[in-house]
């Protein structure tokens, strides 16, 4: 009975995409390596679409489907980035499968992106997984070097 008072609901966060796993510190983005908007990790891509990392409801898609934002049932929040100065690009290169609201499943696929043309257009492919309520949680980053969507868990978040 008393066990769940103190025992903390983990959260395990997963690869969106396949790629290389990155600290963020190596990121090439002062927002991100200085981690302004939260701790996570970063991928470089090695291909796929992107999916999502756990189960929860889309709470911000841009305008230029470059970034999306998903929170757990939990309350943490997510932000997969997906290259670095995408934003420019105005929406070329992506295309949506999901819109603010929806609730997805891990795994389910939340943008299609043509790793081709943001090879030849954007800044770089790095992609961060940030937890941008990080504050507020414990964030355990996995040591792994590679990873594979949806079958690789790269951080595990519970509330402090």
């Amino acid at each position: 009975m008393f066990s769940r008072f103190f025992s903390k609901q983990r959260l395990h966060i997963f690869a969106p995409v396949d790629g290389e796993v990155l600290s963020l510190d190596d990121v090439p983005d002062p927002v991100f390596s200085q981690r302004m908007l939260g701790d996570g990790v970063a991928i470089m891509p090695s291909g796929g679409n992107i999916l999502a990392p756990c189960s929860g409801s889309i709470i911000h898609l841009a305008n230029t489907k470059h970034a999306i934002g998903l929170r757990t049932d939990d309350n943490t929040e997510l932000l997969i980035h997906v290259g670095l100065e995408t934003v420019s690009l105005g929406g070329q290169g992506f295309t949506a499968c999901v819109k603010a609201g929806d609730k997805v499943e891990k795994g389910q696929l939340l943008l299609k992106v043509d790793w081709d043309f943001l090879q030849e257009n954007a800044a770089s492919l790095v992609t961060p997984l940030v937890i941008t309520n990080s504050a507020e949680k414990t964030v355990q980053l996995e040591q792994v070097q590679h990873c594979e969507q949806g079958k690789t868990v790269l951080m595990t978040s519970f509330s402090k």
